[in-house]
């Protein structure tokens, strides 16, 4: 990454790692997308086995990558700083810190997922898809974690198209081996919706393999030895860590969470619309994935800029940054609300829920513009290493007015189930308020310890 001077350099600098990132996030969410779509070929029972076990491992999933995602932004600024040994440090305690998570979520796998799975009152066969379908995930999950810390230090670098082509490149391998393991195919033992699960681990060992060799042995990363001397481990060094990703981890798991349980007290409501709120949030989480890609973008950025003591880049980063933000989701928004009809079409056949998923999409403009306020200014702290009051923010904004907001528009209005995307949108939208507020605060105070020293 270089030093930019106008707005227009480093909206290019934006874009320039922001289509890779996005790119990126497109291809996990197709993995999801072909675990779904090829289970429900094979039957319905083994799709909705499949939908079970992604919506208990997704939180727990997001949740514990946030922890190792903050590796990008403390990378960022020690590479802004030319602190070599120090990147190479960080990538490999963050290494350490993902076997650590996966024998921690193995124990307690071991021990919760029958209980779990049992409590859910579910179909036997679904119950046994959903068990079968975590059990070959877990394979997955030391590789997933791995490559996530070595991703986030390739990002750290600047260097994001380089993860945009190892993901493309597993697309294909993942498609097949769904094809193989579902079906039954080539001599291989036909699994169904639990042979997905399975073909996902294998790629993401494929994913970890390319991805190691890539840092292993080209420039620039391979002068940063990340892989060498995995001997070296300090206690202090993952405090480090854990004192970003922790919050950073939470925050995650307690959005994600908060959509959980909105869902399940949607399920409340008729079976229209609950299809047509799930098929709304399906479109809405699809768009959601150019701001977030914009906020990986700005965490590296920023945090870059701060490490190389550059803090009016930093703080010109961050608010082009969000305003570009916004900019898309109104864009985006519009289009939507625009061909809201045809949308929903994509989605269902029944007019009913055609007609309330056309309804829902109207709201999901302002939440969409909400969003990306939020998942961007909070990225932009994160540049800047400041998350833990970032925390409690959001966790106040879901917890305490998104839901009890919602509930009480959903249940006590004439709304109905409306009432739900309101609160989402009132509780994002004063989160993206609130982390504004401490994002100008914290820039300020740089600005004041420059001017001091």
């Amino acid at each position: 990454m270089k030093q930019t001077f106008s707005f227009t350099e480093k909206a290019k600098q934006i874009f320039v790692l922001l289509v890779p990132i996005l790119i990126t996030q497109l291809g996990m969410f197709s993995m999801v997308f072909f675990n779904t779509i090829m289970s429900g070929k094979y039957h319905s029972s083994e799709l909705a086995g499949v939908a079970i076990g992604s919506s208990i491992w997704n939180p727990i999933f997001t949740g514990l990558s946030g922890i190792l995602l903050a590796v990008s932004p403390i990378a960022a600024q020690y590479f802004g700083e030319k602190r070599i040994n120090e990147v190479a440090s960080v990538v490999k305690h963050g290494i350490f810190l993902s076997i650590i998570l996966t024998i921690i979520i193995f124990g307690f796998g071991f021990l919760l997922l029958d209980p779990l799975v049992n409590k859910m009152d579910l179909p036997s066969r679904v119950q046994d898809v959903a068990k079968r379908y975590l059990i070959g995930l877990s394979f997955g999950i030391l590789p997933l974690f791995v490559f996530n810390v070595l991703r986030s230090f390739i990002y750290a670098l600047g260097r994001t198209r380089v993860v945009m082509v190892i993901m493309i490149s597993s697309l294909p391998v993942n498609f097949l081996l769904n094809y193989v393991f579902i079906f039954g195919k080539w001599g291989f033992p036909e699994m169904g919706g639990a042979g997905a699960g399975y073909a996902t681990s294998i790629t993401y060992w494929a994913i970890l393999a390319f991805t190691v060799y890539i840092v292993k042995a080209e420039e620039p990363f391979a002068a940063y030895r990340v892989l060498s001397d995995m001997k070296e481990f300090s206690l202090k060094r993952c405090t480090e860590i854990l004192k970003i990703g922790i919050p950073m981890g939470l925050s995650t798991f307690f959005e994600t969470s908060m959509f959980a349980v909105v869902t399940i007290l949607i399920s409340r409501f008729s079976v229209t619309t609950v299809a047509a709120y799930q098929s709304a949030l399906n479109i809405v989480s699809f768009l959601y994935m150019i701001p977030t890609s914009i906020s990986m973008a700005l965490t590296v950025l920023v945090g870059y800029e701060v490490g190389a003591r550059r803090y009016k880049d930093a703080r010109d980063y961050s608010w082009l940054g969000i305003v570009l933000a916004i900019i898309i989701a109104v864009v985006t928004g519009l289009f939507v609300v625009t061909f809201r009809y045809q949308v929903a079409g994509l989605y269902s056949n029944e007019a009913a829920v055609i007609k309330l998923t056309a309804y829902f999409l109207i709201y999901a403009l302002f939440f969409q513009i909400s969003d990306a306020i939020q998942v961007t200014a909070q990225a932009a702290l994160r540049g800047y290493k400041d998350v833990n009051l970032a925390f409690m923010m959001t966790l106040i904004a879901y917890w305490a007015i998104c839901l009890p907001v919602g509930y009480g528009l959903a249940h006590h209005s004439q709304l109905g189930a409306i009432g739900y995307w309101i609160g989402l949108t009132f509780g994002l939208l004063a989160a993206g308020i609130a982390l504004s507020i401490r994002l100008r605060f914290i820039q300020k105070r740089k600005f004041i310890a420059v001017e001091t020293n």
